[in-house]
């Protein structure tokens, strides 16, 4: 029992004497929290080392003993000590360089916008540090990329929309001015005229506020269940006096009663703008076939036309904002919004538009999620 006593002692002694050398400590590392990290590895070495000490000289005195042995005991915790700064001072040394340099290299993000990781080894939080950065500068250069690219595409877009208004309104100025002039022979024909003339520009107009719309993410769908049968039906009604226009017809004989769930008004818009596109590009006596069908767990909607194939390397732009074609197609009639509209509404359904070519002509695709 007096050896357990001992023993229990000695415990408590060296823990009080320890835990006053690590209170002083903990203050120490509050008061330099701001400093390098080698100012803190060599607090905590301190630490270590004076709570060693400390627990070691309040047994020793308790212990009582001889002054030669205490010398020793000292001198063996003392030279521990110097050894465990020295070690700490080159650890903290080491870590503070490797930060150091991990800290010019991430300087680039503001001066190139590129960031690359130092090559000298480091710990592994550093290191994973490192590539968090890298790969944090290639989004970045993805969303620089996206940008410049969607600044070049605004700015096309103003040219062509500024061009696309100004024919209109030359005309309309003209015959208003020959109308107020009385050197019209016929004027209900220029009253038809202005008035067509009026409704394109209204079209253009709904687009671009459709697609801005898209563009800030306000599009606000309101999804219900229905038929993709009734879906591409509507479509094609409202298609009809075009296509009888233009001498195109319309077949829609491989459409499957599959329920989708999707914004009806939005997704009508949606074929009538494919419709529009393949009626207007496809000659007199051509055909327009739409379907729609089951394919694994989606649906797939498709208007194809015979607009005599688009050139390979234009397939990847058919759905940017502005995109005209090429003399591979006939002159398209708007501003070129209506595929970017297209592709807006179809990825805000979680869904995606694609276009292929087929034997004389091309197939527009969307792929839409099935109804459960």
């Amino acid at each position: 029992m007096t050896a357990v006593r001992d023993v229990l002692l000695i415990a408590l002694i060296s823990f009080l004497g320890a835990a006053a050398a690590g209170l002083v400590g903990a203050v120490l590392l509050r008061m330099l929290r701001r400093r390098s990290v080698t100012v803190s590895l060599t607090v905590v070495a301190g630490v270590t080392v004076m709570a060693m000490l400390a627990g070691t000289l309040a047994v020793a005195r308790a212990m009582f003993l001889s002054p030669h042995d205490l010398t020793v005991v000292t001198t063996v915790v003392a030279m521990a000590s110097v050894v465990s700064l020295a070690t700490a001072l080159l650890l903290g040394r080491w870590v503070v360089a490797r930060s150091r340099e991990l800290a010019r290299a991430a300087r680039t993000f503001g001066e190139d916008g590129s960031f690359a990781a130092p090559g000298r080894e480091a710990t592994a939080e550093l290191a994973e540090l490192g590539r968090e950065l890298a790969a944090t500068s290639d989004r970045l250069a993805e969303s620089r990329e996206r940008e410049r690219a969607l600044e070049a595409s605004r700015r096309e877009l103003v040219a062509w929309i500024s061009h696309d208004l100004r024919t209109p309104l030359a005309g309309l100025r003209a015959m208003s001015e020959a109308l107020e002039d009385g050197v019209v022979a016929d004027p209900q024909r220029y009253f038809r005229q202005i008035r067509a003339e009026v409704e394109r520009m209204n079209r253009m107009v709904g687009d671009l506020f459709e697609l801005s719309r898209i563009h800030a993410g306000a599009l606000a769908l309101t999804p219900t269940r229905i038929s993709a049968h009734d879906l591409v039906g509507e479509a094609l009604a409202g298609a009809g006096p075009l296509a009888r226009e233009h001498g195109v017809r319309l077949v829609g004989d491989r459409v499957e009663s599959v329920p989708i769930e999707v914004d009806a008004e939005e997704m009508t818009r949606v074929l009538a703008n494919l419709l529009v596109n393949a009626i207007r590009r496809t000659p007199a006596d051509g055909t327009v076939a739409v379907a729609a069908e089951r394919r694994e767990d989606c649906v797939v909607l498709s208007v194809t036309d015979g607009c005599g194939g688009i050139p390979e390397e234009d397939l990847p732009r058919v759905f940017d904002t502005g995109w005209r074609g090429t003399e591979a197609r006939t002159p398209p009639a708007g501003a070129g919004l209506g595929l970017a509209i297209v592709r807006g509404i179809v990825e805000a359904h979680d869904g995606r538009a694609g276009v292929c070519n087929v034997s004389g002509g091309c197939r527009f695709e969307v792929t839409l999620p099935s109804a459960p």
